[in-house]
């Protein structure tokens, strides 16, 4: 019987493993970076063992100092969570050979199924060897790992060699494993997916579906469960082809195969030989806790006979410090305070006072709504999203409640290409035009007192504030009747909170700053400065760091003076394990190239300078 477990990852997955453990009355040991050194995980933990180093090449993805952590601190077990060593054969066996309980399938399994070419090898499919223009596009794909990295979309033929060299560098960064592969790429396909779990005796249940359709990167964003729309024809295939795959290489534990579904066709895609992000939705779906089942099979206990039943519709989204106008930009700061309703599962590795780094994937939480119907379980998250309080770096919060909302998901309509279609549209700027003059009232109230009141009225007051990327400026009077602003009536305003009644309707601010940072509701503001500064500016044509990274390629032979074409590609920076293209704005002269290869950078560092031709 299993008595102290690590966790071999951190973050949102370890807690999450932590909670079942806690359940079950086992003890709980983490391992942290020297980044993770006061992380959620490292403090809820039982216990906690340094890991020296900051990047994951030097920490989680060292399978030698994590079965050290293991045997020091007294564990009987190992969970590898999801992404880094969850899918290693040779991790699972360093685990076994030093007399711990490996939470996962046998190396064997993970070494047919964990590599995608070995795994599409077994169920009859074979890669593409030489791409020709007919072939494309193609799908340029990490062979280990998941999450997205390694994947790229080549749609021309010249960019292949580029985006293969870039894959294997993310994919080598992320997972160990540099190598890919290529595949026809599906157009407008939607990805579905079979959770299964497997015991040692023989059992296999398939947990039904899950649609994972809307994806950034080719990392999903929202997930659900069952996959709304297939035929019951179709749904029997996909969980016969599941089994099918889990039976061939003889799987244990959880594990989920994956497809994509096009023309009422399945495609199989790979096994992943682990828990996935997106597995409470199956969780609520079916009243099972994953992780227990899986320690449970791992401590030799037989599963029943037949799968629960599913009841109701499950629907999860995955809140990421990113900002998805600008390319999906991960953001990077203190989360402040960080609260989302009570009515929906919150899975998360931060709470309030954390600092979000360049280090690791930029998912703050997974917030999972479960009820009756879809209509109902949409409507529930999106309002649990809407409502939540986010301070802190920018997130896709926003881009997730519209997602939830749009016309082509609630009619369950979605393919793998909606955030292609409709990216544009979900992020244009809606903010509440009032968020200045409430943030400037809660500002001024108890600041300005006057000893006494003349007969001329006093001048407006004013402060300025950028507000989705935009320069609002308020204007408000103090008077004896208190403040007053044109077109609203201020019903209250303290530091806290401002009601103001507009067009007859009492509307609600809530207030919170943080320094120059303002918060109203679910508005972001900064408030600008009286005189802005002047050595502020930057040269027409500048490039600017849009996060903090590392740069870890500069476009070959690049150098001051060369001529460039807008949008040729002049340096990538790497950052939360993903690569970011910079390039050009325009056509035109590099007149500087400020960076090299190896360079950290900071949010607006000056990159380069590309001065455009007349």
């Amino acid at each position: 019987m299993i008595s102290t477990l690590l966790v071999a990852n951190r973050g949102e997955i370890a807690c999450r493993v932590f909670r079942t453990c806690r359940d079950l009355g086992i003890r709980t040991v983490a391992v942290h970076s020297d980044a993770d050194a006061g992380a959620l995980h490292a403090r809820v933990a039982d216990a906690s063992v340094r890991l020296s180093g900051e990047a994951p090449a030097d920490t989680y993805l060292r399978g030698d100092l994590i079965v050290k952590a293991a045997v020091a601190a007294g564990a009987d077990a190992v969970h590898p969570g999801y992404g880094f060593l969850s899918e290693n054969a040779g991790f699972a066996r360093a685990v076994l050979d030093a007399g711990l309980v490996w939470i996962g399938p046998p190396p064997r399994a993970i070494e047919a199924m964990a590599s995608k070419t070995r795994a599409k090898q077994l169920m009859g499919i074979q890669p593409l060897t030489e791409v020709t223009e007919a072939d494309l596009p193609v799908l340029v794909k990490a062979a280990a790992g998941g999450g997205g990295r390694g994947m790229r979309v080549v749609r021309h033929l010249a960019d292949l060699e580029a985006e293969l060299a870039a894959a294997r560098a993310e994919a080598a960064s992320a997972f160990g494993d540099g190598e890919v592969f290529v595949e026809p790429y599906v157009e407008n396909g939607r990805h579905v997916e079979v959770q299964i779990l497997a015991d040692t005796h023989g059992t296999v249940w398939p947990l039904g579906t899950r649609d994972c359709s809307l994806q950034r990167r080719h990392q999903k964003v929202i997930e659900e469960a069952p996959a709304p729309g297939l035929s019951a024809a179709l749904e029997d295939e996909l969980c016969g082809l599941a089994v099918r795959a889990a039976r061939a290489v003889d799987y244990v534990g959880a594990g989920t195969v994956e497809f994509l579904v096009a023309d009422g066709r399945a495609h199989f895609l790979e096994m992943n030989t682990r828990l996935q992000v997106e597995h409470p939705v199956t969780e609520a779906v079916f009243g099972v806790d994953l992780v227990a089942e899986q320690i449970r099979i791992a401590e030799g206990h037989p599963l029943e006979t037949d799968p629960p039943r599913a009841r109701g519709h499950a629907v999860e989204a995955r809140l990421y410090a990113e900002d998805p106008a600008r390319d999906w930009s991960p953001q990077t700061g203190t989360l402040h305070h960080f609260c989302v309703p009570e009515s929906v599962r919150l899975d998360t590795g931060y709470t309030d006072g954390d600092t979000i780094g360049v280090h690791y994937d930029p998912m703050l939480a997974k917030a999972v709504a479960h009820a009756p119907t879809r209509t109902e379980a949409l409507r529930k998250l999106a309002s649990a999203l809407e409502r939540a309080e986010i301070h802190g770096p920018d997130t896709n919060r926003d881009l997730l409640v519209r997602s939830l909302r749009h016309p082509e998901f609630t009619a369950a309509r979605m393919d793998t290409g909606f955030y292609d279609r409709h990216l544009p549209d979900l992020t244009e700027p809606s903010p509440d035009p009032h968020a200045p003059l409430a943030a400037a009232l809660a500002d001024a109230h108890g600041r300005s007192r006057f000893g006494g009141w003349r007969n001329v009225p006093a001048p407006p007051q004013t402060k300025r504030y950028l507000m989705a990327g935009q320069e609002h400026e308020a204007r408000y009077r103090h008077t004896r009747q208190g403040l007053e602003a044109e077109g609203v009536r201020v019903v209250h305003a303290d530091p806290r909170l401002v009601i103001l009644e507009v067009a007859g309707v009492e509307r609600k601010y809530q207030v919170t700053p943080y320094g120059s940072q303002v918060y109203v509701n679910a508005t972001t503001l900064t408030a600008l400065p009286r005189f802005p500064d002047p050595t502020a500016q930057h040269a027409p044509g500048s490039l600017l760091a849009p996060m903090p990274g590392t740069v870890v390629r500069v476009a070959d032979g690049l150098t001051a003076g060369a001529p460039v074409k807008a949008g040729e590609p002049l340096l990538w920076l790497e950052a939360m394990k993903m690569q970011h293209k910079i390039t050009a704005p325009a056509t035109g002269t590099l007149t500087d190239l400020c960076v090299v290869p190896g360079q950290q950078v900071e949010p607006g560092a000056l990159l380069a300078v590309v001065k455009e031709a007349p």
